[in-house]
Order: structure tokens, then C-alpha cells, then sequence
């Protein structure tokens, strides 16, 4: 304890101070200010008719959902239901979405992060995880929809993840939290013997739209926080930090932070991929299990300061920046250097069997920025310089990687966790924009109480940074990438699946057929009606018995773009979204008799209001 509180009590004062200092950004009169303002506006200015130039992907936390921003306007343009229900598309409520998401409800979605082709986006695919109830992501980019989720099997909040390979052979998944292997019940007095932070490597089957788990490595119990792939001559190795590897199992706050030093762990992931493929290692309930104490090489450990949060690599794929949260430093570590360590068995000794490199023979340089306090994360420009967050003192500061040389900052309002430049993590950087992601707004937006929004800020990287735009985000924008908005293919509609024996596209094809207590429904969705059985005296009437099972399949026939239909049964709790083109299929049990409007829930028409019919559910007496 006599050691924590002296860390603890500088960083309260060290954000205390930040918070203070930086309330007032420019100093500037206010003539200055009011044509800095203008400036200002004019480079975030989008006009009518014209675009953004970038998506910003932001990770919705909590919320378990994926935000869609334009950049340089800051607009939010599409909020992407992913772990948690969304009751203004029907996601979690229609057949597809709820078997994707395996009977939760909820998830707390980190770390968003787009397909690949030789290291750089390909605007395809985003992917993201769960920390919440441990699962995977995949998210098509041409309709902006989730399409396939996993569970992952021995894994407690997949947090670090999901970060891909150069060409998006895997993404890999570490455990934030250590659990006995298959989540079985063991004492925590055994945590060191029993306990395993679990990284699993998850393939994309691009034809099926399948995420696949290829093999797991059991990693010693520590909890492993952020990752990064290697690029270029790194391209098969991989980076991920650790901490509390002193194995703490309560009061993490103060015990996980005792040791000097923590460690990132350095694999390559072709020599684990040759030993699966080997048969080097062991079955464990149907997953294909390393342990590195058993299946030697591939794996090593990089000393760093404590409770590192952030590791990252460079564009050109030579080095990984790292530091500890609570350390001023940042030290950026050679690839190059690590290999040659590799190869000559420079070891400091080794935990749980998997070798600890030599500190001094991996370092490149330590970078101490003066007064910057709180380093976390890293991302880079065109011309190669790092911008790092400084969660403490409450700034982005920039750098050069090669000499170590601080080059400017900036203040932020406040408490940057990451940060996300354009392109700022692929072999080929933009600059020019760079998004500081803030834990804490205080007083920046309108009160709503006592919780604020988070904000993200829009720094110009084009000359001096500047600080040019602020935003309230919904919570939480734990981390983003930013795509150039030309390099995504969204289609307009949805083509025509003559193979989906639930389609309907012609009205004369719509019927509702019962197979003993099962009624299926086939009918289609158009301005401004719904019709389920062309037969029918009162088409847009669907009639069953109470008990019933319903499944009603619904298909948008207008092929317009933007003309969206919902479908919702008044009193019923239920609805879904059609997009245009779709079918969308509503399964449920027609457990309460009586009459219970049907309507469209999605503005459609000048006659919106008239799209509507009629579920009558007969007593079963």
C-alpha cells in the first residue's frame, strides 16, 4: 500500500492539473478565436451534395453496438447493430439476428477492425469483438450489416482483439481475463496451477461468411490487453501487451501493479500455424490447444514497463511502440533486433516456460515526452511520425520513432483512451486527420445530468496539430479506424434470391399456409401496403389460432434504394426491418388471443400511416 498511494495521489494531481490547465485551449482574444471558429468550420464543412472523404468505424462499448461517422464533418451517419438488440431495426428480434446472436441480449463491443490485403484496408469486411459475453464479429461492409458471430470457447472477454494479419489470414482473440480452461468452476487459491488467458485464432471463410476457429494457445494467467499484427518483413509475427502477471486474484487495482516490469508477448504466427498443422499440440473438448510450456517456440515474452495498455506497430513494419500506464516512457522496441535475439538465445530467463528476451537487445530507444503523462496508444501519419494519447495529462503528443524527438501536442478535452488517425494503422498512412477518442467530456456539451457524453475530437495533422472539432459520442468510443470512404462498395438494394424458399416478389406468390399448429406467412412489403395472401377478402390480415406457431416471412419488393419497410404487431413486442430487396422471417408463438394492429414502422411513403393490417388471434375456447 505504501507504494500505491504515492503513484496513485501524482496521477490524481497530474489529471487534476491537465484538467485545469487545458479548459482554456487558444488564450486568444476574442476576435482571434471567433476567426480561428471560422477557419475552423470551413475545413469540416461538407457541403450539400458533396460527401466525406472518410468512415470512421467507432466501437460502441457498452452499448454493444458499432457507430458510423462521416470525417471531416463529425456527422453520425449509421449506428451498425452488432452484440446488443436494436429495437429500431428488429435486430435480436427477427429469426437471422437472433440466431446470430445465440440468446444474449446484450454485448460490449471493442476494438473494430477491418479485412486486409497486403496491409492495407480493403474496405470488404469489419470485424469486432465481445468483452462481454466473449464472442466475434463480422460485419459486411457492402449493406452495413452483421453477418456471421461466434462464441469462442476457453476465452473471458476477448478485449485486445480483434486486430488481423497483413491478408487477413486470422484474427487473433486473447482473454482479457484468465479463466480455468472450458470456464469450469476451480478455487482461486489454485489461480497460478489452473487458471489460462486463452488467445484463439479466428479464420474468415470469405465464400461462406463463416468465422472459424483455427486453434487456441494457453497463455499463462495474466490478462493480455491490446495487440497488433506486424506488417512487411513482421508480417508473420504479432505483438500483444500483459499485465498483472504477478497473478493477482483480488484488489487488482494495487496488486496487479507490483512488478516493474510486465510483458509483451511476441509470436510468430506461422511457426504456431506449422505445429497445428504438425499436430503439436493437444485436443482440448474439440479445440486444437498449444501450451507453450509443452509445444516449444513461436512464443516469446518482451519486457516492458508496468501495466502497459497499447502496443503498436509501425507503418513500415520495423518497430512496436509500447509503454506502461502508469510510466512516463515510451519504448519502442526492433523487430529486427527481437529476431536476431530470437536466433541467438538472448534470454533473461523465462515464465511458464516461454523464453523472456533480453531487454536491452530488443530496445531500440526510450522516448520520455516532457510533462506528458499517461501514454497509451499510438498511431501514425504519411510521413511516418507517431501520435500517442497521454491519458493523464490530457494531450496528444507527436513524435518521430526514429530519433525519439518530441515534434508537437496538443490538448484534448479530455482523458484520451485511443486514438484514430486516417488509415493510421495500415502499411500506408494518410495524415492530414487524426480523432482523439476521450473517456471525459465535463463541461464541454449542454448538461444532462450528472453522466456526460464521451467526445471525439477532430485534429488537423496537416501542419501544427489543431484541434478543429468536438463531438458527444454515445458511449463508448473505446477505439476507431478510419477508412477512405472510396474504398467501400455498399450496394443499393438487395438482389433477387430465387433460391430463398421464403421469398416472395410477385403479389400473386403471397400465401399464408398452416401445417398443423404451424402457420406460415409469405408475403410481401410495398408502398404503401403489406399483402400475405393475394387470395384472401382482406389480404393485409393475417388470422390464426392462440397457441399457433407463426412464421412470417416478408419480403421488400420495392427495389429503390432508401425505401425501408418495418413490420410490427401492436401489443405483441415485436418488429423487424425489410430493407429493400430483403426478406426478413419473424418467428413466435401466438400466445394471446385477440385483434392486434399490424403496422410499418419505417416512414415509407406519403401514405405511411395507411401501411397497415390486421393479426386476429382467436381464442382457443
Amino acid at each position: 500500500m505504501k507504494k500505491w498511494i504515492p503513484i496513485v495521489s501524482g496521477l490524481l494531481v497530474g489529471f487534476i492539473a491537465a484538467t485545469i490547465s487545458f479548459a482554456d485551449f487558444s488564450g486568444k482574444t476574442n476576435t482571434e478565436a471567433a476567426s480561428s471558429n471560422k477557419s475552423n468550420a470551413e475545413k469540416v464543412y461538407v457541403p450539400f451534395g458533396q460527401k466525406d472523404d472518410y468512415y470512421l468505424f467507432a466501437s460502441g462499448g457498452h452499448s454493444g453496438q458499432m457507430f458510423i461517422y462521416g470525417v471531416p464533418s463529425m456527422r453520425k451517419i449509421r449506428t451498425i447493430p452488432v452484440f446488443s438488440q436494436d429495437s429500431a431495426t428488429g435486430y435480436g428480434f427477427d429469426e437471422h439476428s437472433k440466431k446470430l446472436m445465440g440468446g444474449y441480449t446484450w454485448g460490449d463491443l471493442h476494438h473494430p477492425a477491418f479485412s486486409e490485403t497486403k496491409g492495407d484496408y480493403d474496405g470488404k469486411w469489419m470485424f469486432a469483438t465481445d468483452v462481454g459475453n466473449s464472442r466475434a464479429a463480422v460485419v459486411d461492409l457492402k449493406t452495413f450489416t452483421t453477418k456471421d458471430i461466434i462464441k469462442v470457447p476457453n476465452t473471458a472477454g476477448p478485449h485486445c482483439a480483434a486486430f488481423v494479419t497483413e491478408n487477413t489470414e486470422y484474427m487473433f482473440l486473447p482473454t482479457r481475463f484468465a479463466v480455468p480452461v472450458g470456464q469450469k468452476y476451480e478455487s482461486l487459491d489454485d489461480y497460478s496451477q489452473k487458471y489460462r488467458g486463452v488467445m484463439s485464432a479466428v479464420t474468415f471463410d470469405e465464400k461462406n461468411v463463416k468465422l472459424n476457429i483455427a486453434y487456441q494457445v494457453a497463455l499463462p494467467p495474466w490478462s493480455y490487453d491490446l495487440s497488433d499484427a506486424g506488417k512487411k518483413g513482421s508480417a508473420d509475427w504479432a505483438v500483444m501487451t500483459t499485465y498483472n502477471t504477478e497473478e493477482s486474484t483480488t484488489t487488482m487495482e494495487v496488486n496487479a501493479s507490483q512488478a516493474d516490469r510486465d510483458y509483451i508477448v511476441l509470436f510468430n504466427w506461422k511457426e504456431l500455424e506449422k505445429m497445428v498443422k504438425e499436430g503439436k499440440y493437444e485436443d482440448v473438448d474439440g479445440q486444437k490447444m498449444i501450451y507453450p510450456e509443452k509445444q516449444k517456440g513461436g512464443i516469446y515474452l518482451v519486457p516492458v514497463a508496468k501495466s502497459p495498455h497499447g502496443v503498436d506497430v509501425t507503418p513500415d513494419g520495423k518497430f512496436f511502440i509500447a509503454s506502461g500506464k502508469l510510466a512516463p516512457t515510451m519504448t519502442v522496441f526492433s523487430f529486427e533486433k527481437a529476431f536476431k535475439a530470437v536466433e541467438n538465445k538472448e534470454f533473461a530467463g523465462e515464465r511458464n516456460g516461454i523464453p523472456i528476451l533480453n531487454y536491452k537487445s530488443v530496445m531500440e530507444r526510450e522516448v520520455n515526452p516532457e510533462n506528458a503523462l499517461g501514454p497509451l496508444h499510438t498511431q501514425f501519419d504519411d510521413k511516418g511520425m507517431a501520435y500517442t494519447t497521454m491519458f493523464i495529462s490530457s494531450e496528444i503528443v507527436k513524435w518521430d520513432p526514429k530519433t525519439g524527438k518530441t515534434l508537437d501536442r496538443v490538448p484534448v478535452q479530455y482523458s484520451p483512451g485511443h486514438s484514430v488517425a486516417a488509415e493510421g494503422d495500415t502499411v500506408s498512412p494518410d495524415g492530414h486527420w487524426l480523432v482523439a477518442l476521450n473517456k471525459i467530456a465535463k463541461d464541454t456539451y449542454l448538461s444532462v445530468g450528472p453522466s456526460h457524453p464521451e467526445s471525439m475530437q477532430l485534429i488537423d495533422i496537416s501542419g501544427k496539430m489543431k484541434v478543429i472539432l468536438s463531438a458527444p459520442v454515445d458511449p463508448e468510443p473505446h477505439y476507431a479506424q478510419m477508412i477512405k470512404a472510396d474504398k467501400i462498395k455498399t450496394i443499393n438494394v438487395y438482389p433477387k434470391d430465387t433460391k430463398n424458399p421464403d421469398a416472395v416478389y410477385k403479389q400473386n406468390d403471397t400465401k399464408i399456409v398452416r401445417k398443423g399448429n404451424e402457420v406460415h406467412v409469405y408475403g410481401i412489403a410495398m408502398r404503401s401496403r403489406f399483402i400475405f395472401d393475394h387470395k384472401a377478402k382482406r389480404p393485409d390480415v393475417i388470422e390464426v389460432n392462440q397457441g399457433d406457431h407463426v412464421f412470417i416471412h416478408l419480403t421488400n419488393i420495392d427495389f429503390d434504394e432508401d425505401i425501408t419497410h418495418g413490420f410490427a404487431i401492436n401489443s405483441y413486442d415485436l418488429n423487424m426491418e425489410v430493407q429493400p430487396g430483403q426478406t426478413n422471417t419473424m418467428e413466435f408463438t401466438a400466445d394471446k388471443a385477440g385483434t392486434f394492429p399490424i403496422y410499418c414502422t419505417n416512414f415509407c411513403s406519403a401514405l405511411h400511416q395507411e401501411m397497415n393490417g390486421y393479426f386476429l388471434v382467436k381464442p382457443k375456447n
